[in-house]
């Protein structure tokens, strides 16, 4: 029997509530894979924590956090506590500090999923984002001079290592190759001459050990067109961390929508725990009505079961969410349906258990 330690931050606004879904789903695959056990260990981390205690996370959470298997996290974010505080000093704090520079934003239409794209089919949307997650746009650097002065100046870095650039490609590559498929490279060389110019050319050159795998490089503007026009052109696409983490939301709006978007923050070398999350944020204007969709945590709960080597039981979740979606069953509001937060993940657990 294996025993996997996840440490559980549910966070803000919607993020308990999701959260509770997404343990329950754990919980029945442990009662019915003798197999599987979890344990888990809940921190009160986040805005809350913050208002009380002036910091997101006690000055030794990472210490804390270091030897669990892995960590399922909410939301973050609540009125009254910035938006670059919530962020930088817990998401981007684990993220960083764990190494884990691999994010993994799967975008795939889902029969019966809305989508506001006209004459398009579930096979036309099926992408796997691989964003860099530990420098680039969001590395932290820069500066602040001058404030509240007519010579007030902020200078704010992207930091793109060579390291950092050939490990988040060849990740790439390798899953290109691994599912057949084309992999695509966004850029922004044209107006970017240091940072895209010398992702452009790092690349290229990883590109040279791979020579099976069909490549294509779209500028960032023209692959937000293209993901609305045309998205079949997308399959595995790599990509720096803004750049990214902007194409993904567009990914979600035209694959049903934030309640069904997951992100996986992988330290591919289990050095560190990696970290699996939805990407819908903290939606504090529906918070405690019981109306969140929980589904994107509990896809958050089949990419950490993948990741751990269950591929069964992260196939039968994703099987179970896919039949919801197809046959209206037990939806929330925000996919037309009318069932509360727990009532969908009741019945999520009843397919599981069939």
């Amino acid at each position: 029997m294996k025993e996997y330690r996840i440490a559980v931050i549910a966070g803000d606004g919607i993020g308990p509530e999701v959260m509770y879904e997404g343990i329950r789903v754990l919980e029945k695959i442990a009662e019915l894979d003798p197999e599987i056990r979890f344990c888990f260990t809940e921190f009160p981390w986040g805005c809350e924590y913050y208002l009380e205690h002036g910091e997101m996370m006690p000055a030794d959470g990472m210490d804390i956090l270091k030897d669990y298997d892995a960590i399922l996290l909410g939301a973050v974010g609540y009125p009254g506590v910035p938006d670059h505080i919530s962020l930088r000093d817990l998401l981007l704090r684990i993220r960083h500090g764990f190494d884990e520079y691999v994010n993994v934003r799967p975008v795939q239409l889902m029969p019966g999923a809305p989508c506001p794209l006209k004459d398009v089919k579930p096979e036309d949307i099926n992408m796997i984002f691989i964003r860099e997650n530990s420098e680039g746009e969001y590395h932290g650097s820069g500066a602040w001079l001058y404030p509240d002065t007519p010579q007030e100046v902020v200078i704010q870095n992207g930091v793109f290592s060579r390291m950092g650039c050939e490990r988040i490609m060849r990740y790439a590559y390798e899953l290109a190759r691994k599912k057949q498929m084309t992999l695509t490279s966004i850029s922004k060389g044209n107006a970017l001459n240091y940072s895209m110019v010398f992702w452009d050319q790092v690349f290229a050159e990883v590109g040279k050990e791979y020579p099976d795998v069909k490549t294509q490089t779209f500028l960032v503007d023209a692959a937000s067109m293209f993901m609305v026009k045309d998205p079949k052109r997308f399959q595995v696409v790599v990509a720096s961390n803004l750049f990214g983490d902007i194409l993904t939301d567009l990914g979600a709006a035209i694959s049903g929508g934030m309640g069904l978007a997951s992100g996986a923050n992988l330290n591919p070398e289990r050095k560190y725990p990696s970290m699996f999350e939805p990407i819908h944020g903290s939606a504090p204007d529906i918070a405690g009505k019981g109306i969140a969709n929980p589904l994107a945590m509990i896809r958050s709960v089949a990419d950490m079961l993948e990741f751990f080597g269950h591929d069964a039981w992260a196939g039968k979740i994703m099987k179970a969410i896919e039949t919801m979606v197809e046959t209206e069953d037990s939806l929330t509001v925000d996919l037309g349906g009318t069932a509360s937060t727990q009532e969908c993940g009741d019945a999520l657990i009843r397919l599981l258990e069939k």
